[in-house]
């Protein structure tokens, strides 16, 4: 259906994407897997009509195409769902799903009850137990997705580009959007499925393709591979301790000896989480996982005064606290990087300006000039392996996982007593978590009590020495000083 051939995309001089071939034929699910800024995104935005200027050719249906933009290649039947979904929160269902294609009257104005009718009966037709009626917001992310990508296939789109499409995903939405994948398929469509993933890729793609460093490096079967094939490819050798919380047993050590530094207890919020009690103690890494809407997300906010608790106790040092704003929880010595890059990053800044905007307070803005940020700066992308190292260039040309490692390096000039990170990995190649983690292992070396609040297993077993499971806004399990696999902490939640 689909054929590129040596395809190259440079930026600024620099590679991206290095004489690639890549195939998609009809009825298939093709999975991406690679580091971040491996070239995988690049691809899928020259399919998609994003990026027009390249070197190479694409065929599609046997006939050489090069798409302008966008609108180009879905007037050619292909769509991309985006990892950061595009709904309208306050709009309809139906409006969504006929987001740019509203129906129209003989008189131009909008056929609401025609465009109520076509969005229950796509819907339907795909299996979506929806009221088209109700509000996007109101609806779980696992929903909203799957709207979305009605809204694609609505559109006529014959093949669909889905960007970690089971990131923010509880395990029975997973099994509903691999089930209306396989529905597609079985239909003639196409997917090209990119994820971070490696058990999703595995489960529901027929044949994989492994990037690194702007090169396809690899394209096999699914049923021929297992996730050690994919992640040797992907990343090589040395990083034998991530490969671990992938794929073995991890075993859990707490420094028991070490003082509390945080302690909480019966910490509540109405709809959010109830009565958790939890301490962490110094140079210990406290992992607490749960499905999303499991009540983990709300209590990172909780400990940083984002979302502040209704009733409960928190003591830092042995002293009470009250977090009841971010400016008084970085007071007491707490930081935070929420899940969302977004909140707490200026993607049109350079890094250095977003390295230092945490301390400008504490050292006061007469001194700080440009060079002393970038001093700054510099060492800390230097320490923490940012590429590229420019401490100039705008932070929203970086990848994820870059960015990610600017944003702690917010809080490492001057080192926090406790450091709350919320998916400090989410959306993150293998590479780029093994990074992740070197940093936070380091961090607690250095004596700080971590607290590492995530849905995704690996990510929790790669990190913590003790784990909470949450469900329901509540802890229902703790693993210490034991062995424990993703298995068991699926099991537990």
């Amino acid at each position: 259906m689909l054929s590129l051939s040596g395809i190259t995309k440079t930026f600024g001089g620099v590679a991206a994407l290095r004489s690639v071939d890549f195939d998609v034929v009809p009825g298939e699910i093709h999975g991406l897997v690679g580091e971040n800024g491996a070239g995988k995104s690049t691809l899928m935005k020259i399919i998609a009509g994003v990026h027009a200027a390249y070197e190479g050719e694409m065929r599609l249906d046997g006939r050489v195409v090069h798409f302008a933009s966008p609108r180009d290649a879905r007037a050619a039947g292909i769509g991309m769902v985006h990892q950061e979904l595009s709904v309208v929160a306050d709009l309809s269902v139906a409006e969504n799903v006929h987001l740019g294609a509203q129906p129209v009257g003989r008189f131009g104005l909008i056929d609401w009850r025609g465009m109520r009718l076509g969005a229950a009966e796509h819907l339907a037709g795909l299996g979506i137990a929806v009221d088209p009626r109700a509000r996007m917001g109101d609806l779980s992310l696992g929903l909203q997705q799957l709207v979305e990508l009605s809204r694609e296939l609505f559109s006529g789109a014959r093949l669909i580009i889905l960007d970690e499409p089971t990131s923010a995903l509880a395990p029975p939405e997973i099994e509903r959007l691999f089930g209306l994948l396989r529905q597609l398929c079985d239909a003639g469509k196409s997917i090209v499925f990119i994820s971070h993933f490696l058990d999703d890729v595995l489960a529901v793609c027929d044949r994989v393709t492994v990037f690194r460093n702007g090169e396809a490096v690899a394209t096999e079967a699914c049923a021929a591979v297992d996730k050690r094939w994919l992640i040797e490819r992907m990343i090589g050798a040395g990083h034998e301790g991530l490969e671990e919380s992938y794929l073995a047993d991890i075993p859990l050590h707490s420094p028991v000896d070490a003082p509390v530094v945080l302690a909480v207890a019966g910490l509540s919020r109405t709809g959010a989480f109830e009565d958790v009690s939890l301490s962490v103690r110094a140079g210990e890494v406290l992992g607490i996982y749960g499905f999303l809407g499991s009540g983990q997300l709300e209590l990172a906010r909780a400990l940083f005064g984002v979302l502040p608790a209704e009733r409960g106790e928190v003591r830092l040092d042995g002293r009470p606290v009250r977090l009841s704003s971010p400016p008084r929880a970085r007071k007491a010595g707490m930081a935070f990087l929420p899940e969302s890059r977004r909140l707490m990053l200026f993607g049109t800044e350079p890094v250095f300006k977003n390295v230092t905007v945490a301390m400008l307070r504490r050292v006061g803005l007469v001194w700080l000039r440009p060079a002393v940020e970038r001093g700054i700066a510099g060492r800390h992308v230097d320490s923490l392996r940012v590429r590229p190292p420019d401490v100039g260039r705008a932070l929203g040309t970086l990848s994820g996982g870059n960015q990610q490692k600017v944003a702690l390096a917010k809080w490492l000039t001057h080192l926090p007593r406790v450091l709350v990170l919320s998916e400090p990995t989410r959306g993150m190649d293998v590479g780029a978590k093994d990074d992740v983690v070197k940093i936070v292992r380091g961090l607690r070396a250095q004596g700080i009590a971590i607290v590492v609040v995530s849905t995704e297993p690996e990510t929790v077993l790669s990190l913590a020495d003790r784990i909470l499971v949450m469900k329901k806004g509540r802890v229902v399990r703790t693993f210490a000083d034991e062995p424990v696999s993703k298995d068991r902490l699926l099991e537990a939640a």
